[in-house]
């Protein structure tokens, strides 16, 4: 009877481990994100002052973190600076740390319009941002404008009825992780919106145009709450030193409407700790903070006659398995994918996708790159069956992924 049962037990085990066993299949698959080596290719070979900008956006398209802040402090070159001892006791004695989600969520009961900006290379700004959104939806926020979205109203209409964001929409929602913001927002309910001038004119032309587009979307809904993300400076209210006035400021002048207006750009980490702004290297911030004098006055951001409300930093990155901490957090699990059963030339990209979603339209849920067959392959996944596919460019494989 002992016998039998161990046969049993053996042939269930079996079963399952054969049940278990993923199906590779080979398929064709068009390049849409660049390796590491054509990108550094591109910058060898590009003469343009702004190339280490370009690189520093496509590194945050394809998943990579780290270098695209290595090649955003190239662009904008960086120096080391700190507060005297006597300075960090004064800061840390006349503010106190708050938990920034929290702190934004109590403001936004308080407020119609929230302004949040990024910088274009970070794609923990947008992580961020997508953090905010269930809390925000449940006090009355039910629109989301994006300037990274294409201002066109047949691909607006497709977004809010397919429910998924497609590489078509804007150059930065390829960004996985501007992609699982769209997704989340659509997902909870929130009805997107467009308001880029699209080209029609830069500097104060363009802030007058994105502020227009946004007064006719809340005109439309004169009781509803609006978050907008933007990017750098369309944020700041007040006098601005190159266009009179920012989108945030002309959206006030044009609606009345006085927005919580908030900037995660400015105190953000550098490629390395040393670079972080001597504030944020004097307050050791372990996680996105916002800090307060002793009259509950959070510190604004403010350059000349301009300003953001709050002012948000964050802390310095870990990395786990040479990826992002931020990743495998906020319900995301650290998935690892094995490649060594995928006769392929390395080194390979690999992308996940949400299981129903059409991985040739499809922005991807994340995305790494691997250099060899030995090295780790890790991705930041929520529970869920993904499409996982592995490619090289002459090659190309699928196979199902189940998270649980």
């Amino acid at each position: 009877m002992k016998n039998t049962f161990y046969i049993f037990a053996i042939i269930i085990l079996f079963t399952s481990c054969k049940e278990e066993k993923r199906v590779i299949e080979k398929i064709d698959f068009e390049k849409k994100y660049k390796f590491s080596s054509e990108i550094e290719n591109d910058v060898e070979k590009d003469t343009v002052p702004w190339k280490h900008q370009i690189s520093a956006s496509n590194y945050a398209l394809k998943g990579d973190y780290k270098n695209a802040l290595i090649q955003w402090d190239l662009a904008m070159g960086t120096r080391e600076e700190n507060f005297s001892k006597s300075q960090i006791d004064s800061i840390n004695q006349k503010y106190s740390k708050i938990k920034a989600s929290e702190y934004i969520i109590e403001k936004a009961k308080e407020n119609q319009v929230i302004i949040i900006n990024e910088a274009h290379h970070n794609s923990f700004h947008r992580v961020f941002t997508k953090s905010l959104l269930q809390n925000l939806f449940e006090n009355g926020y039910k629109n989301l404008g994006l300037e990274a979205l294409k201002n066109n109203d047949s691909i607006i209409s497709a977004l809010n009825q397919r429910k998924y964001p497609t590489q078509q929409m804007g150059v930065y929602i390829n960004d996985p992780q501007f992609g699982n913001l769209v997704r989340d927002a659509l997902e909870i309910g929130y009805e997107l919106f467009a308001y880029e001038n699209m080209g029609k004119g830069s500097g104060k032309p363009r802030e007058i145009a994105q502020a227009k587009n946004i007064e006719n979307v809340i005109n439309s809904k004169p009781n509803e709450k609006f978050l907008i993300h933007c990017g750098y400076d369309h944020a700041l209210e007040g006098t601005h030193k190159s266009w009179e006035k920012a989108m945030a400021g002309r959206l006030t002048e044009y609606t009345n409407i006085d927005p919580l207006t908030i900037n995660q750009v400015v105190y953000s980490e550098k490629s390395k700790p040393e670079y972080n702004h001597p504030l944020l290297k004097a307050l050791d911030i372990k996680e996105s903070s916002v800090i307060i004098d002793k009259d509950n006055k959070p510190l604004r951001y403010e350059r000349g006659e301009a300003w953001t409300d709050i002012a948000v930093l964050h802390p310095n990155t870990k990395y786990i398995d040479d990826r992002p901490n931020w990743l495998f957090e906020n319900g995301n699990k650290n998935i690892s994918i094995s490649l060594t059963d995928i006769q392929i030339e390395f080194p390979v990209k690999v992308l996940a996708f949400k299981k129903g979603e059409d991985i040739n339209l499809a922005v991807p849920i994340d995305i790494t790159e691997v250099e060899s067959k030995k090295d780790n392959c890790n991705l930041g996944l929520k529970k869920g069956v993904y499409v996982i596919v592995v490619t090289n460019e002459k090659q190309s494989f699928k196979f199902d992924q189940k998270v649980k």
